[in-house]
């Protein structure tokens, strides 16, 4: 396991799936003024097909990680899950709910030409009823299968499975993007990815 330090929260090294811890950080939001920390995230991947894809499209490693690199990630088909682990106390399904619409509304109308694509977003959490608790520990991971489906577990029940290339990119926009949740977060992603070279 490894902890995100300023959470306290771990995350297993390796999924059941293989896939493997590549970076971890926190969510924030400004909740009455305050930076509350929401959720602590670990981004995964299958590294050696991840390795087979950068190595084909670049060759050699870059000398840093740059914007070339993460869109590779982005637009690629490998196999990814962002597994997010609640810190905040009191979350409901509806907040996760509000607070996904406009992180993920966002980040798909930057790839979309400036369209909002709200169908799309609303597919994700489809299933989840706004009701469902989720306090401090509860567990929802989002992974990019093959033939770009955006899979979504909350506390390891299948919510919904969305085939969209477009949302697969939007989704990992947000932690890889050009306006990142978590700074920290993506360079630590970029370096393990200058790694896998």
């Amino acid at each position: 396991m490894e902890m995100e330090i300023k959470t306290g929260v771990s995350f297993p090294v390796k999924l059941n799936d293989g896939k493997q811890l590549n970076t971890m950080g926190i969510r924030k939001k400004k909740i009455l003024a305050l930076g509350v920390n929401i959720y602590a995230f670990g981004i995964y991947a299958d590294n050696e097909k991840l390795k087979e894809d950068l190595k084909a499209k670049f060759g050699k490693a870059p000398e840093k990680a740059n914007k070339e690199l993460y869109d590779a990630v982005i637009n690629s088909d490998v196999g990814m899950t962002v597994r997010l682990v609640i810190v905040y106390g009191s979350l409901t399904m509806s907040m996760v709910r509000k607070n996904f619409d406009e992180g993920l509304g966002a980040s798909l109308k930057k790839l979309n030409g400036g369209q909002k694509n709200e169908d799309l977003v609303n597919k994700v959490m489809g299933a989840a009823k706004d009701s469902i608790k989720l306090p401090s520990g509860s567990i929802i991971e989002i992974s990019r299968m093959p033939n770009h489906v955006l899979q979504t577990k909350v506390k390891d029940e299948l919510i919904s499975q969305v085939e969209s290339e477009l949302l697969c990119r939007a989704y990992l926009h947000m932690y890889l993007g050009d306006d990142p949740f978590d700074k920290d977060a993506k360079e630590r992603f970029g370096a393990s990815l200058l790694s896998l070279f």
